[in-house]
């Protein structure tokens, strides 16, 4: 029931991924960061928590299902990644002091999970579901939060 990239029975894993684990040590290993992270989202609000998870979840899969290599991918940890995307780049877009504390706190905690961003040969993680799902984090993140660039060159100017 796992996504299965490019096959069309493995569609179906888009949406059931986040809630399947290889293991009882993978589910251990991705639940604090799934809590930890989701919540401090949850902070901000239930709308945006849904928002963003539902498009992390669906367009971070189906991203993976188009680009990762042949394989079952199960896991929760592209959501996580979603998050911490939406997360830094809310900090960047808003540039509100309580988004940014927010962001280091996830630096601070989590910042070591960024590194699984990059690629790595290990059958056991797909790095492309991670890549996406921050990827679509942060395109969340510029659509609820653009950068106030053109209220600052409506202003009238003043001499």
């Amino acid at each position: 029931f796992g996504l299965e990239p490019r096959r069309i029975d493995g569609l179906w894993g888009v949406l059931t991924q986040p809630f399947l684990h290889e293991s009882y040590g993978h589910l251990a290993s991705e639940s604090l960061p799934l809590v930890a992270i989701g919540w401090v989202l949850l902070l901000s609000g239930m709308r945006a928590w849904l928002t963003v998870s539902a498009a992390v979840v669906v367009l971070g899969g189906a991203l993976t299902w188009l680009v990762a290599p042949s394989g079952l991918i199960v896991g929760s940890s592209g959501v996580v990644f979603g998050w911490m995307g939406y997360l830094l780049a809310r900090a960047y877009f808003s540039r509100r002091w309580q988004w940014i504390l927010a962001a280091i706190g996830v630096l601070v905690f989590f910042g070591t999970y960024l590194g699984s961003l990059l690629p790595s040969f290990d059958k056991h993680a797909s790095w492309q579901s991670h890549v996406c799902s921050f990827a679509v984090g942060i395109g969340v993140a510029a659509l609820l939060h653009p950068r106030a660039a053109s209220q600052r060159s409506e202003r009238p100017v003043v001499s």
